[in-house]
């Protein structure tokens, strides 16, 4: 037994049964006399839903695996050179790919046994966005061994291009003076309403930033928030799974007293009968005898 295999075996399994299966592990290395392998097994955490899900996919589709891991590498990479042509081609990708993986983890966990709903599901593609997102996530991520849901990096829109990109693009083109001839002058009152509109957008534009600058603001704190609860989660189900351990161990020590107290009532029984029969024998002797 060694703690990769362990690992292995133990992020196979749904949730539920993950902490009675890792005490038996435990409870083995120490009778083997491995005490660093029982700390270190001890100390596996156990997966959430969504983790579990994950898992799921990357053990049951492992075909799947690299197209997503490719996908992103080719994002990152468009962000880098802020190819906003290349981010929307494989933004329409990213969206149709991740749907699709989301969809078969939630039917490989129903398939399991375990249905999970859309709120599972929508922890699912936020893990598979950091994976398009983030080359440490991706890895956490083939591994098949998530504790935790993942989130992608503030400021990461994979879908979309990034916004210098997108400011290049929707700059008006320029004309020659000769073209601007050929096409003749613009209507003065079409050009207040352009320039009214512009005045919109740009509002607009100001506003959706400063709206997404708060939300990225906040976002760090409730991921944080999130990951305390989801910690506190675990915790509190490994000791209930504990207790229940000690439980049923306690139930079964209590059926066998209580079949010990009936058996000891029975010889008593049994003792005072026989006592009182030779009892009864020795004073007819006695009588006999006078």
């Amino acid at each position: 037994m060694d703690l990769e295999s362990v690992t292995d075996e133990l992020y196979g399994l749904h949730p539920a049964d993950f902490t009675p299966a890792r005490n038996e592990r435990v409870a083995a290395a120490r009778t083997a006399g491995d005490r660093e392998l029982a700390g270190r097994i001890q100390a596996l955490r156990r997966p959430t839903l969504s983790a579990w899900a994950s898992n799921l996919l990357v053990r049951r589709l492992p075909e799947q695996v690299r197209p997503l891991l490719s996908l992103g590498e080719g994002m990152r990479q468009a962000h880098r050179e802020l190819d906003g042509e290349q981010l929307r081609e494989l933004g329409r990708r990213q969206h149709d790919l991740v749907g699709a993986l989301a969809r078969q983890a939630r039917q490989l966990a129903a398939d399991a046994g375990h249905p999970v709903g859309e709120d599972v599901r929508h922890e699912v593609e936020s893990t598979l966005h950091a994976v398009l997102a983030d080359p440490e996530a991706a890895r956490e991520w083939a591994a098949g061994c998530l504790t935790t849901s993942l989130s992608p990096p503030v400021g990461f829109t994979a879908a979309t291009a990034p916004e210098a990109v997108v400011r290049e693009a929707s700059r008006p083109a320029v004309t020659d003076s000769g073209t601007r001839e050929k096409t003749g002058k613009r209507d003065e009152r079409q050009d207040e309403r352009e320039q009214r509109a512009r005045a919109e957008r740009r509002a607009r534009a100001e506003k959706a930033e400063k709206d997404a600058r708060a939300a990225e603001e906040r976002a760090p704190a409730r991921e944080e928030e999130r990951k305390r609860a989801e910690s506190r989660l675990r915790e509190a189900e490994d000791e209930v799974s504990s207790l229940a351990e000690r439980l049923k161990a306690a139930k079964e020590r209590q059926r066998a007293a209580r079949d010990e107290v009936a058996e000891a009532r029975s010889r008593a029984r049994e003792a005072a009968a026989e006592a009182r029969a030779a009892r009864r024998r020795a004073e007819e002797a006695a009588r006999q005898a006078q």
